[in-house]
């Protein structure tokens, strides 16, 4: 449970970072629809925190040439608290650079256990949490502009 509400908070902080200065640029947006927006990518954020480790182990599971027998990997609560830092950071003012390190470090906590539970080494290991990490990056991207593309043309319409 406690991990979830992390993640939730992670989702919900990394989200405000992103839609809060959208909000702001336009300041016809009513709170109702910036508060289903953070919402809606809260939601999405933390699912795609959570999601991190699984994708990682996937991604070793198709590198390593003999199936693991391992439980899988995971999110803890110490490796979620620098990731909920990180989402805190997002806010584009105060530091995209420090917000990369952390995630870079949280990235790294992840490491460890991967090593731990297969045959692949760190560098391996290090590979396959950090093509996770850019595949989920870039996936939520593009459902990050494809929202925008779609409120931009429904603020269009409804201002026509």
């Amino acid at each position: 449970m406690t991990l979830a509400v992390l993640l939730l908070l992670a989702g919900v902080s990394e989200a405000a970072g992103r839609i809060l200065p959208l909000a702001v640029r336009r300041p016809g947006m009513s709170r109702p629809r910036v508060a289903g927006l953070l919402c809606a990518g809260g939601l999405v954020e933390g699912a795609v925190f959570a999601l991190w480790p699984l994708t990682t182990w996937t991604l070793a599971e198709l590198v390593l040439s003999s199936p693991t027998t391992g439980a899988g990997l995971g999110w803890t609560p110490q490796q979620v608290a620098p990731l909920l830092l990180s989402a805190v950071l997002a806010f584009p003012l105060l530091g995209p650079l420090l917000h990369l390190v952390l995630f870079v470090g949280v990235g790294a906590g992840l490491v460890g256990p991967l090593t731990a539970a297969t045959d692949l080494g760190w560098w391996g290991a290090a590979g396959c949490v950090a093509m996770a990490g850019a595949g989920l990056g870039i996936a939520v991207e593009a459902v990050r502009r494809l929202v925008v593309r779609i409120s931009a043309a429904e603020v269009r319409e409804s201002g026509a």
